[in-house]
């Protein structure tokens, strides 16, 4: 990642995350950027400005109206300076400021008069990013184009162990450097992405599921959409938030997937199966909650939709990703898997691998495409992964023509 020639505003504000702005500064100095650090009243209590001002090799600035006499008007220079604002972290408080048009601070003032990219990565207690005004906030900025980074899921500063972390340095520099060099070779295609789990009743409180819980399916569409794509996310249950941008299609069980793949299959481009939908549901559902008895309880399960198979038996000259799931002669049944189901790519893993699997921010994967050729990758964070995908896709030679006397 080359940031030559780039021109960087890092916002910080205050929240604890606030010691991992010292590394993002330094990391883009190094790339070659050029950075301005501003710095709320809060977020100077974290981490003081002579630090970030060490790093960034540029006077930080923390003041409106400085004591020094200013040629121009501070807060519209800096924001014709900047290639891109990044604010991390972004409090819950900061971002319903700018959500509400509130300019009371130098950070906040800038960025309402930039009119180029703002990058938001939200840092807060768990039960402060999930409460729905915050949610609400996030989801209005988006629309107007500004971009989050997802948080991560871990243990929180205040002791709580939830969704709240500040996603971590290399992960937003990576990110912002997408965002300033925006590949576009999908421009113009429609993408269809499934991902997470599905759910299959038992009985009025119990389903039957697996652990899938949509990483890889919603890194494939984030990707998708930042190279151009117009993107259709369809997942099953799942606690991770829809990359902005993107039309949400939530679903349940493994027919309602089929359904809405179907549907949006027949405008699309490219169907990337990235979902675990299940293979097996209970024949007999109960509306009610079964009790427990010493004799156990025994189902008859009966075979799902193979919503692959079906799509692919239609697919014309549309582009099909599956992905499959082996313990055992892996490539062999991979490719197996490819042939059967008509599928141009198919990304292979191993959940019983160290970094692999679901649930995991990692993976480590084989594609094979129906031309013969396997690549083998090593571990690497599921948002690289899908950028390779959809590399190896464009390779591969196959544009996306619809044929639409073969829509399903």
């Amino acid at each position: 990642m080359d940031f030559s020639g780039k021109k960087i505003i890092v916002g910080v504000t205050g929240g604890i995350a606030a010691y991992k702005s010292a590394e993002i500064v330094r990391s883009f100095k190094k790339r070659g950027a050029e950075v301005r650090v501003l710095m709320t009243a809060n977020g100077a209590k974290f981490i003081t400005p002579l630090t970030m001002e060490t790093l960034s090799e540029n006077e930080v600035i923390t003041e409106m109206f400085p004591e020094k006499r200013m040629v121009g008007i501070r807060h519209i220079s800096l924001a014709d300076w900047a290639d891109l604002i990044l604010v991390a972290p972004a409090t819950a408080n900061f971002i319903a400021k700018v959500r509400a048009g509130l300019a009371d601070d130098i950070l906040s003032t800038v960025v309402i008069s930039f009119t180029r990219k703002v990058v938001f990565a939200p840092a807060m207690n768990v039960h402060m990013y999930e409460n729905s005004i915050v949610q609400d906030n996030i989801r209005e900025l988006s629309e107007f184009g500004y971009e989050f980074i997802e948080p991560g899921v871990g243990d929180l500063a205040c002791g709580d162990l939830g969704k709240g972390r500040m996603a971590e340095p290399e992960e937003i520099v990576e990110r912002v450097w997408k965002t300033l060099n925006p590949r576009q070779d999908l421009k113009g295609k429609k993408v269809v992405v499934t991902a997470s789990r599905t759910e299959e009743p038992i009985d009025a409180v119990r389903f039957l599921s697996n652990p899938s819980t949509g990483k890889m399916g919603f890194s494939m569409a984030a990707e998708a959409l930042s190279r151009g794509a117009k993107v259709t996310l369809i997942s099953g249950p799942t606690d991770l938030s829809p990359p902005s941008g993107v039309s949400f299609v939530r679903v349940k069980t493994t027919n309602e997937m089929f359904e809405a793949s179907r549907k949006a299959f027949k405008s699309a481009d490219i169907l990337v199966m990235a979902a675990a939908p299940s293979d097996f549901a209970p024949k007999v559902v109960r509306k009610d909650k079964i009790k427990k008895t010493e004799e156990g309880l025994q189902l008859t399960l009966r075979p799902t939709v193979d919503i692959l198979k079906e799509l692919g038996k239609a697919k014309g000259k549309r582009i099909l990703v599956g992905f499959a799931v082996e313990t055992d002669n892996e490539v062999a049944n991979a490719k197996k898997k490819l042939k059967s189901k008509n599928l141009d790519l198919i990304v292979l893993n191993n959940p019983l691998r160290a970094g692999a699997g679901f649930g995991t921010d990692t993976n480590i994967a084989t594609l094979i495409d129906r031309g013969g050729k396997v690549e083998k990758l090593s571990k690497m964070k599921k948002g690289e992964l899908a950028g390779r995908i959809f590399d190896h896709l464009m390779t591969i030679g196959r544009k996306g023509k619809r044929r639409p006397e073969t829509q399903p």
